[in-house]
């Protein structure tokens, strides 16, 4: 029986601007299939994360939080699929409901309040924890158990 690995990289982003500006880099190096969870507390900076990672795909136009729709689809270099499960109850309702399903492995699947998807979540990921709200500087670790999103990590040096 082997040993799980955790392989972790953290970064502090002093404005809403710096954080848009990791996820703009992250985004140069996804690939079709990946999942990227945003765990944080309420103003984290979830959606700035989102807003970012969508410029760097090279989304045209907003992107805004879907917490009343659950997801919303945007297309750019990669198809992004931008998941929030704020107002889920628990993971059942997200599988139920038909949020995660094959056409994500086209794109890159971001979900804010991934941990609301418990043991729902898939294992091959890669955890995005940010720390901090309001004007307080952010803390994000990258943290995957998956040797798949290493380029991830190694973006951020």
């Amino acid at each position: 029986m082997s040993a799980i690995t955790v392989s972790e990289r953290r970064i502090v982003t002093s404005s809403p601007a710096e954080t848009r500006t990791l996820a703009t880099r992250l985004a140069d190096v996804a690939r079709p299939g990946d999942i990227l969870s945003l765990i944080g507390d309420l103003g984290a900076g979830k959606t700035v994360f989102a807003k970012g990672f969508g410029a760097g795909l090279g989304v045209p136009g907003t992107i805004t939080s879907p917490s009343f729709i659950l997801m919303a689809e945007y297309e750019g270099r990669l198809p992004l699929f931008h998941l929030d499960l704020y107002r889920l109850a628990d993971a059942a309702e997200a599988v139920t409901s038909g949020l995660l399903d094959e056409r994500e492995a086209e794109g890159v699947t971001l979900i804010e309040w991934a941990d609301r998807l418990g043991s729902a979540l898939p294992d091959g990921r890669l955890d995005l924890l940010i720390d901090g709200t309001g004007d307080d500087p952010r803390t994000i670790t990258l943290r995957t158990t998956d040797p798949r999103y290493r380029p991830y990590l190694d973006a951020v040096g």
